[in-house]
């Protein structure tokens, strides 16, 4: 079936708006296609009467549906069996589930329609035209699910190959016009999913969702017990995107919230509609806690001190969720989602799961119990008990956790891949502060880095590298993502489902095309479009994946050294020009859908970067003396009201549809908790009515803090007295020039002019003029090789011209340093003093036992990463030298201090021991024939605790880089770098060399020049 869907898309090459499927729509008739509405008729629709009732409303919406694209909706009958049929046309459409509608078993009878392919497998599918299928009906196109959710998911993967978006609704997507709609006689087909249970939770809901739903769902007043807005009205909606997603399983909004008690209409609909109903990794027994135990326990949350209570409340959770689907959390946190006390015991823990255990067993009537879902989710602490000893009966689903910042802690080994529950992950997209009337509810170690991620900041392809070992260390029974508002997560929360849908056909090489598909799906763009809003997408999710935004601070990018924190901007701007050229292009229709999911992440993005690294650059420059300084204040003042601004767009958008979906703050984390009000970055300012005491000419070379003439700590060491300003270059320099910048110092105008000493030194500009109203002019110094032998030095000089002042000098000493390679040389060269590559651009790569380094693309902070591929079950591994390497040619002049010695940085991404104690996650590092050197790079932890080093504001993930550090002898000349694979799933992102001029910043220098 998948090879006739890439023959059809192919042969009609368009039509194909279902994401990572094989196609079976196209809008053109053909001799081996079926109408679904052909010449201004619509094909009816048949069910039958006793078909699962989500199942009937899932083909109301299919209907619903095909009326969106064409303008004609078909007709729906429901029918008790074959012969009472009464069909007025030659064709129908027969929808149903196996073992469930007696018409679909009778027309599988009476045509011998082969449905062996999905008899009995979870939520498969089929969809394909049958011949005389009912009396007086010639054909028929019969979409079957193998059970409830099976059908639902064949409808919805039907329509959304018409053309209508899963977010139609939630993100305003339109549906691009047809006049008819074919699908291809063979039809469609899925087998059962890689994940059983997929779904969402919705978490840190305060206040951007939880005021939306209040607006929009409740007359204003919420649930008469919790106030909460997220009544039926509210799930129904979000029940119809997760099934639509092919998700099947939600965690509601806890915080302020009850899910049972809010509306009890809400329980029975999901279960109505078809989505499994859970509650979160601290909410045993479905029971909305904090806030049910709140209102309905008596004690304390102990269960040292209060278990009979306890109990009891867990009973009446047990027994309400009794008649619906559901999956039972198992064990037991502390009030609030706090650890518990540290005198709680394994023994005590146990005996919460025995007793939980025995409810299920005395609510379901005493029958086995290992066929009621149940899982045991080890999120933080709770890992540690697992791995100090304490168990749970095998058919408990183990879901292992994540660090809250999208890192898996653990995967199960080979001897825990056998138990009959499973394992599954908990995973995020967000994460944050839980607020209940200005209370928190969130613990927050001393260690642990808390903040809430409002920007759109999850790498599609660090999704992908996670869940992807989940897979091929089967913890495939449960995935369910922390989506805080669920907007702005629109994208990411799309391919995780997608992913747990069917993980086997997205690999590396292919995983962009997700994004691809996406965009023209969503926008009814060209390929080529489509192309550009990936891009967009990637450099966005790179940008903000560097640090998160909530993290960024006026000095995250170095202001001085590589031009960092200038080409941080320069990518932000060329970005945010890109993203509204593609807005300004799309039709009135088409723009509230671009906004919400492409361009008000990427603007509100690139304000909220320009104006930190604005205020860094106002606070740098008030220390020069420069009066710019008021300019950039005034800067960082104009961005803080425009964050604002781009907000309440958003929020009027389409007349107000999504008021509060941007309330939450994200400017002024001073500490772990959510600032109440977002706050302007500090910025200061210099008197502008005052000259600075050095006169009016300020002289800033490229790199340094300092500026001359007068005095500044950043100068010299003493900080006073100190000699004129040096410059150097060599010839590899990879932006190819050094720039100085004239200012003033003041608000005296001059002139000024520039020479230079030597012919062979080149200046952009040699003469301008500065004022308070042009306070800025920078003059780019390049060097004319041709004329330059070995090491040369010469002078700049500028010379600043003002009314009623004597002129003003001051000198630039400017060496530059020709260096050349050997003609059969081909490889990176040293340039700056040290070498950068990124790791994608190796010289050469071998493969053993199958296992190659292979590019992620668009993973890290820079460009992609290189990881050892396939990951594989069997959790292979190599000593240093005997794996696959990766290997790259480089080129040195100089050494560390002359020495001889090096420093090869390997920059990793943030990985914990997924593995258990006795395999730690590492790599090998190798320069020329020295021995490789092994750096298990993630010290170790405390069971269910993270590294000393992973938390924090400049920890691991904070940096979103592990630094790992070797030292090797390197003489000036050639050399080769291998990278070795010891343990599998590390990713290397870039390496940087030093021979001893590397200067600090938080990306990296550029990549080196290669001959």
């Amino acid at each position: 079936m998948l090879l006739y869907g890439l023959w059809f898309l192919l042969t009609f090459g368009y039509g194909v708006s279902a994401i990572g499927q094989n196609t079976c729509t196209t809008f053109k008739s053909s001799a081996a296609t079926f109408p679904i509405v052909s010449n201004g008729k619509a094909t009816p629709i048949l069910l039958s009467v006793d078909e699962w009732p989500g199942v009937q409303r899932a083909a109301a919406d299919f209907a619903a549906d095909i009326q969106r694209v064409t303008g004609l909706e078909p007709s729906r009958t429901n029918v008790s069996s074959v012969s009472s049929a009464n069909v007025k046309s030659s064709q129908a459409i027969i929808v149903g589930t196996l073992g469930k509608s007696s018409l679909i078993d009778q027309v599988v009878n009476r045509t011998g329609l082969d449905v062996s392919s999905i008899d009995g497998q979870w939520e498969s599918f089929l969809a394909k035209e049958v011949s005389t299928p009912l009396p007086g009906v010639s054909s028929a196109y019969v979409i079957i699910g193998a059970d409830k959710r099976g059908t639902i998911f064949a409808l919805y993967d039907h329509s959304e190959q018409f053309g209508v978006s899963p977010w139609y609704w939630w993100a305003d997507v339109p549906t691009t016009q047809h006049s008819d709609i074919f699908v291809t006689s063979p039809g469609c087909f899925h087998g059962s999913p890689t994940v059983k249970y997929r779904g969402i939770f919705l978490n840190d809901e305060q206040p951007a969702l939880q005021n939306w739903a209040m607006e929009k769902f409740t007359n204003g007043t919420g649930a008469a017990l919790t106030g909460s807005p997220f009544n039926h009205l509210f799930y129904t909606k979000l029940f119809e995107l997760i099934l639509r997603l092919k998700g099947n399983y939600l965690w509601p909004a806890i915080w302020s919230s009850a899910f049972d008690i809010d509306d009890p209409q809400n329980q029975p609909l999901a279960d109505w509609w078809g989505v499994v109903m859970g509650t979160s990794h601290q909410e045993p027994m479905m029971r909305g806690t904090p806030i049910e135990w709140n209102l309905f326990g008596s004690g304390p949350w102990d269960y040292t001190t209060n278990s009979k209570n306890i109990y009891n409340y867990w009973v009446a959770g047990a027994e309400r969720a009794k008649p619906f689907e559901s999956i039972f959390t198992l064990g037991m946190r502390g009030a609030g989602d706090l650890p518990l006390s540290e005198t709680t015991n394994i023994a005590l823990l146990e005996e919460v799961v025995d007793d939980q255990r025995q409810i299920l067993t005395n609510v379901f009537n005493g029958t086995n119990i290992s066929s009621v879902p149940q899982m045991w989710a080890l999120y933080k602490e709770v890992q540690g008990y697992y791995e100090d000893g304490m168990r749970v009966p095998d058919d408990v689903t183990l879901l292992w956790s994540d660090d809250n910042w999208g890192n898996i802690r653990r995967f199960p080994l080979v001897s825990e891949r056998n138990r009959s529950g499973g394992a599954g992950v908990y995973y995020h997209f967000d994460y944050g502060l839980q607020m209940d009337n200005g209370k928190t509810w969130s613990s927050v170690p001393s260690l642990e880095l808390t903040r809430s991620f409002v920007m759109q900041s999850t790498q599609i392809s660090k999704t992908y590298e996670q869940m992807s070992l989940a897979v091929d260390r089967d913890a495939t029974r449960i995935w369910i993502v922390n989506v805080g508002d669920l907007k702005p997560y629109e994208m990411d929360i799309e391919f995780f489902l997608t992913l747990g849908w069917n993980a086997s056909i997205w690999n590396p090489t292919n995983l962009n095309s997700f994004v691809t598909n996406w965009a023209q799906r969503e926008f009814d763009i060209s390929a080529s479009e489509a192309t550009q809003v990936a891009g967009l997408i990637a450099n966005l999710t790179r940008f903000n994946a560097r640090r998160k935004p909530e993290l960024l601070n006026s000095t995250t990018y170095s202001l001085i050294n590589y031009r960092e924190a200038d080409n941080v901007l320069a990518d932000w701007k060329a970005l945010s020009d890109a993203s509204t050229a593609l807005y300004n292009k799309m039709s009135s229709a088409m723009k509230p859908a671009f906004f919400q999911l492409v361009h008000h992440p990427i603007i509100a993005s690139y304000t909220l970067a320009n104006m930190w690294i604005s205020a860094g650059m106002n606070n740098m420059r008030a220390s020069q003396a420069r009066l710019s300084t008021n300019d950039l204040a005034d800067q960082v003042e104009q961005l803080f009201a425009q964050d604002y601004d781009i907000q309440t767009q958003y929020h009027e958008l389409l007349n107000g549809k999504w008021d509060h979906m941007m309330d939450q703050t994200h400017v002024g984390y001073y500490y772990w908790q959510q600032p109440m009000a977002d706050t302007m970055p500090l910025v200061t300012r210099v008197q502008p009515k005052k000259q600075a005491l050095a006169g009016v000419m300020r002289i800033t070379p490229e790199s340094t803090l300092g500026t001359w003439p007068g005095d500044n700590p950043n100068q010299c060491a003493q900080g006073y007295s100190c000699p004129p300003p040096s410059m150097s270059f060599d010839s590899f320099v990879p932006v190819g020039n050094r720039y100085i910048d004239v200012s003033a110092g003041g608000p005296n105008p001059f002139t000024w002019t520039a020479t230079s000493s030597a012919p062979w030194l080149k200046l952009s500009t040699t003469k301008g003029s500065i004022s308070p109203q042009n306070p800025e002019q920078r003059v780019f110094v390049s060097v004319d090789w041709s004329q330059v032998s070995g090491s040369q030095t010469a002078t700049i000089r500028f010379t600043a011209v003002a009314a009623k002042q004597p002129n003003l000098v001051q000198t630039v000493s400017f060496t530059a340093v020709h260096n050349t390679v050997p003609s059969d040389f081909r490889g990176f060269v040293e340039g700056d003093g040290g070498v950068s590559i990124e790791a994608a651009h190796a010289s050469r790569n071998t493969s053993v036992s199958g296992i190659t380094w292979t590019e992620l693309p668009d993973i890290g902070r820079t460009v992609s990463g290189v990881t050892p591929w396939p990951r594989g079950g069997d959790e292979k591994n190599f000593t240093a030298g005997s794996g696959p390497s990766i290997e790259y040619d480089f080129y040195t002049f100089n050494s560390i201090g002359g020495k001889g010695n090096i420093i090869v940085n390997t920059l990793v991404s943030p990985s914990l021991n997924a593995y258990s104690t006795d395999r730690p996650i590492s790599v090998a590092v190798q320069v020329d024939s020295q021995p490789p050197q092994t750096t298990q790079f993630i010290p170790p932890a405390v069971p269910g605790n993270l590294p000393d080093a992973w938390d924090g504001v400049d920890g691991f993930v904070a940096n979103s880089i592990v630094t790992v550090a070797n030292n090797f002898t390197a003489t000036p000349g050639a050399h080769i770098l291998k990278v070795w694979m010891t343990e599998p799933t590390v990713v290397v992102q870039k390496i940087i060399i030093d021979t001893g001029g590397v200067r600090p910043s938080y990306l990296g220098p550029p990549e080196s020049i290669v001959v």
